[in-house]
Formats: C-alpha cells, structure tokens, sequence
C-alpha cells in the first residue's frame, strides 16, 4: 500500500513563506502523476498544482489563485515532492494534501495545516 506523509504545515504571517513536503514509500518514478489539494474550512477539496511524471514530460498545472507563488518541485533520490509557498496569503490557509496518481488511483496523504495570519 502506498504511503503519503505530509510535513511543514504550520503557522506563518502574510507575506511569509512554508515549504511542505511529500515523502512516497514508493518510487515516485512510479506514479504517473503527484500533486497537492487545498482544503479550506467549509469549503470544497480544490486543486493547487500537479507535476505529470517526467516520463509524460513533467510539466507542471497551477491553479490561477497560486500562479507565481508557489512552486511544485520533486526530489526523486529521495521519492519526494515538495511545494513552495511564497508570498502567503489569509485566504492560504487550509488542509493541504499531498495526491499521486497511478494507473487511474489515487493515493492520498493525511493532509498537514497551514495557517496564514493577516
């Protein structure tokens, strides 16, 4: 069973920046795509970013609320997938979950807190 562990939500200032991190039990070369969703209180399960697998060319899809932001970057020695949050916002915060993608599953994270205070 794949694992997704989820690390360096937290609280942070506007303006501020986080760095999370998603850590595979599995090879990420297997995956043919990985990623990150938001979850705000109240609200729905959004989309944040992918990156497709690098054999599919890695390229990469951000939602417009976090273009120029945040980064998505991946660490394959260390089968793991991180997200730059630059520039944070209040409208930021929320249960972020790591996602990866294969053969038409997908595998979620236990998701990590990210507060952002105006």
């Amino acid at each position: 069973q794949v694992q997704l562990v989820e690390s360096g939500g937290g609280l942070v200032q506007a303006g501020g920046s986080l760095r999370l991190s998603c850590a595979a039990s599995e090879s990420i070369f297997s995956f043919n795509a990985m990623g990150w969703y938001r979850q705000a209180p109240g609200k729905q399960r959004r989309l944040v970013v992918t990156i497709n697998s690098i054999s599919s060319g890695g390229s990469t899809d951000y939602a417009d609320s976090v273009k120029g932001r945040f980064t998505i970057s991946r660490d394959n020695a260390k089968n793991t997938v991180y997200l730059q949050m630059n520039s944070l916002k209040p409208e930021d915060t929320a249960v972020y979950y790591c996602y990866a993608v294969r053969y038409g599953y997908t595998y979620w994270g236990q998701g990590t807190q990210v507060t952002v205070s105006s």
